[in-house]
């Protein structure tokens, strides 16, 4: 029944996000990253010793995550984003800069069906180790830290390898983060809770 009602969910919430054209999602974003400098994460180190986030990089309907991204870069932190590989592999690529992503789908693909990559070594599961800070996408997200992801299980895996203590967010519009009077998201055995939400309206620590 979760996993039916997961379905249910995630069909509505892929739906309202099309309703959202572009130039939406752009301005979304730059609210993203005009509050990097609240996220919950230590002042950037020096060279040798960078304090890491692992994120995303943005496709589809999502909230562009770009302008975020370049924030973080401008701030001097190492940046990680998902390289998916093959099957059910988890690895992260170290971002130099978004103008250097690389588009991963087929040429001439007229969507996007996987993100963009950064070039360079892949590096393994265990990279999340060295995160600060974990941002991931969720299409809703529930007061108790239930995130509805788009079912595939990546990032369930990938956050089984993240340090203790480190504070996951889950980056979502704020329509998207489920009042506190609303029923709780299913949730299964293998799904990881979040520590709060990233909206553009601001950012959301869970008790």
């Amino acid at each position: 029944m979760n996993e039916e009602s997961k379905r249910t969910l995630r069909r509505e919430a892929i739906a309202r996000r099309k309703l959202v054209d572009p130039a939406a999602r752009m301005t979304a974003g730059e609210r993203l990253a005009a509050l990097a400098d609240r996220l919950p994460l230590p002042a950037p180190a020096g060279p040798d010793t960078r304090v890491t986030v692992a994120a995303y990089v943005s496709m589809g309907s999502e909230i562009e995550t770009r302008p975020l991204l370049d924030a973080l870069l401008s701030a001097g932190y190492r940046v990680l984003v998902p390289r998916l590989g093959a099957g059910l592999d988890v690895g992260w690529g170290e971002l130099a800069a978004t103008g250097l992503l690389a588009r991963m789908d087929a040429p001439g693909s007229p969507t996007h069906h996987r993100p963009d990559e950064p070039e360079g070594e892949t590096l393994p599961p265990q990279s999340l180790e060295d995160a600060s800070l974990v941002l991931v996408p969720a299409l809703a997200v529930d007061r108790c830290g239930t995130r509805l992801g788009r079912g595939g299980g990546w990032y369930d895996r990938a956050l089984g390898y993240r340090s203790p203590g480190c504070p996951v967010l889950a980056v979502c519009w704020d329509w998207e983060v489920r009042a506190l009077d609303a029923d709780p998201l299913p949730r299964e055995a293998h799904d990881l809770p979040v520590d709060g939400a990233l909206t553009p309206g601001g950012i959301m620590l869970f008790d």
